[in-house]
C-alpha cells in the first residue's frame, strides 16, 4: 500500500487538529516550497528525514534491454533523495525482524514499536552532519 497526498492530509487533520481545508492547504504549501526550491537548483534538507537534490547526468551509452542494441541516453536532470542516517536507523530498527536469513520479508509481522527519532530530531532541532557524499547514489537511473 502506498500513501497518497490525501492520506497525508487526513493524518494531519486527525493528529494535529487542523480542519481538512487547513490540512490540505498546509500540505500543498509544503510541497510547493519544496518544488520551488528544487526548481531553483537548491538542495532541500529536512533534518532527521533526508536530502532532496537535483543532479545533472551526462549523456551516456546504454542498452535496450529487449534487443541488447546500444543506444544513447540523453543528458538530463534527475531528482535524488538521500535518507538521513536517523531515518535509515529508524526503519531498520522497526522492520529488520521481518527478514529471514535469505532476506525474504514476512509482511504479516507487525512493525516494532520504536521511538520515532527522525521526527524527534526535527522537533528538537538536532542537526545531522552534512553528507554531501553522492558517491553512493546510483548512476544508472
Amino acid at each position: 500500500m502506498s500513501m497518497t497526498k490525501a492520506d497525508i492530509v487526513e493524518r494531519i487533520y486527525k493528529e494535529a487538529g487542523f480542519s481538512k481545508k487547513e490540512a490540505a492547504e498546509l500540505v500543498d504549501l509544503v510541497f510547493k516550497v519544496i518544488k520551488e526550491t528544487l526548481a531553483k537548483g537548491e538542495k532541500v534538507k529536512i533534518s532527521g528525514f533526508g536530502n532532496f537534490s537535483i543532479r545533472d547526468k551526462a549523456t551516456r551509452v546504454g542498452r535496450n534491454p529487449q534487443t541488447g542494441e546500444a543506444m544513447t541516453i540523453s543528458a538530463r536532470r534527475v531528482l535524488t533523495f538521500k535518507p538521513s542516517q536517523i531515518l535509515k536507523e529508524d526503519i531498520t530498527d522497526r522492520y529488520s525482524h521481518r527478514l529471514d536469513e535469505q532476506g525474504n520479508e514476512n509482511p504479516n509481522l507487525p512493525a516494532k514499536e520504536g521511538k520515532p527519532r527522525a521526527l524527534s530530531s526535527f522537533l528538537l532541532g538536532i542537526e545531522e552532519p552534512d553528507s554531501d557524499d553522492d558517491d553512493d547514489m546510483e548512476d544508472d537511473e
